[in-house]
């Protein structure tokens, strides 16, 4: 991933979230409030986040794998873990995939701003991908705060619309700052 392509996807994903929440429709309030707990959510983001996590296993070096010869014991330990997070650990499970999913996608985000000096409104997009995996480790290890702070958001019908329109400036920022590289 480039710089430009790793500034637009943030942007345009600040973006839209923040059109999400500006609208605040029914739908995406309903959808928000289900989201913690919600089986289809821990199948999709869980299960995407588990793949993605074990592809980048099955690329380690052997400078990474100090006691076995290859990637496969390490693999079947992480996926054996995954699918035994479904059966014992169900509650919360889309937002700890949610958090798998950003975590996974800052580092090559960030790779790509790594040593940019000469483009200072990277800073944007870093700015961005450093909150998000703020609060992706917080949630991984609090992933009912999510419910809470959905409840929060939502009791009041100008707050979704507050931080839309903050989510949608920065993302606009953010997109316009990927075509100046």
């Amino acid at each position: 991933m480039n710089l430009f392509s790793a500034t637009l996807l943030s942007g345009l994903m600040l973006a839209v979230l923040g059109v999400l929440l500006t609208l605040n429709s029914a739908r995406v309030r309903t959808t928000a409030k289900a989201l913690p707990r919600s089986q289809r959510g821990a199948w999709l983001f869980f299960g995407l986040g588990a793949l993605w996590f074990l592809w980048r296993l099955s690329k380690l070096g052997e400078a990474d794998l100090i006691f076995f010869q290859g990637p496969m014991p390490v693999m079947l330990g992480f996926g054996t873990l995954a699918a035994l997070a479904f059966i014992y650990a169900p509650d919360f499970l889309a937002v700890r995939g949610l958090s798998i999913l950003t975590l996974l996608i800052a580092e090559p985000m960030l790779h790509a701003a790594y040593m940019e000096w000469q483009h200072p409104q990277r800073l944007l997009m870093v700015s961005a991908v450093y909150v998000a995996i703020t609060f992706a480790l917080y949630l991984a290890a609090a992933p009912y705060r999510l419910r809470d702070f959905f409840e929060w958001l939502f009791r009041q019908p100008g707050r979704p619309r507050v931080l839309g329109a903050i989510l949608l400036a920065y993302g606009l920022a953010t997109t316009a700052a990927a075509f100046t590289y």
